[in-house]
């Protein structure tokens, strides 16, 4: 479905991707882990054709991201680090302007589907500036869906929410996953990848210097020493417990 081979891109100077090859499934999710400055970004936004790079080729179901952009623009959807959304209108009034804006047939009906399916029906017609962090996302991701495209980038989709708000946009991307669509995932929290990808890329200095499923990655490690230690929940399990996970 995505298909990069020796993808280069630089700003001025400074080189961002050195040769970037990567190859993500149909219906998988993938996980481009890496920090800060390492080019998560910048790859995404030549996947979305939002940026030309200097030197290889990209491909997004089957179409090049250079040469035939507006094919690539039909099939994919970007949700950034920050949540899209007009926090004057309601949750139902975002989706219905996407709906409307992408030519879509009935956007009233469109509209509510995607609110049951992100369990958002209760605040529908609440201003989106009332609503949390996480359920801005979880609307932003909803939004990015209007048209059922095929491939999705996540970029950093849980930058600035608390844990709450971050296992409310795992949710999310499983139900993604559950229906077939291919995400690529940016982030730069070893959890975030190990919980929701099928594959992870690990892009260090502008290339991708491990690539495979969280097994495979664990093979390249010497064998652990078995140790037999009582597990403590951790701080993430005792904030879920106290506070509820659906208050």
């Amino acid at each position: 479905m995505i298909t990069v081979r020796g993808l280069e891109k630089s700003y001025g100077d400074l080189g961002v991707l050195r040769g970037v090859d990567l190859d993500v499934e149909r219906g998988s999710v993938c996980a481009l882990l890496g920090s800060n400055g390492a080019g998560k970004t910048t790859l995404v936004r030549v996947l979305a054709t939002l940026l030309r790079p200097d030197a290889g080729t990209a491909c997004v179901a089957g179409s090049d991201v250079v040469t035939q952009a507006a094919r690539v623009r039909e099939v994919i959807s970007l949700t950034g680090q920050f949540a899209a959304v007009d926090d004057v209108l309601s949750g139902r009034e975002n989706l219905v302007l996407v709906a409307r804006l992408r030519h879509q047939p009935d956007p009233g009906r469109i509209a509510d589907d995607l609110l049951a399916r992100f369990d958002l029906t209760e605040a529908a017609d609440r201003r989106v500036a009332t609503y949390s962090g996480g359920m801005r996302r979880r609307l932003d991701i909803a939004m990015s869906l209007v048209g059922d495209p095929p491939v999705i980038f996540l970029d950093e989709p849980t930058t600035g929410l608390d844990p709450q708000g971050r296992g409310e946009v795992w949710a999310c991307v499983r139900e993604l996953a559950g229906r077939g669509t291919t995400v690529l995932l940016t982030t730069q929290y070893l959890d975030e990848a190990e919980q929701l990808a099928d594959r992870i890329a690990i892009l260090h200095e502008g290339r991708i210097i491990a690539d495979g499923s969280l097994a495979d990655l664990q093979q390249l490690l010497p064998p652990a020493r078995v140790e037999y230690v009582e597990k403590q929940p951790t701080l993430e399990e005792v904030f879920l417990a106290v506070v509820g996970a659906d208050s």
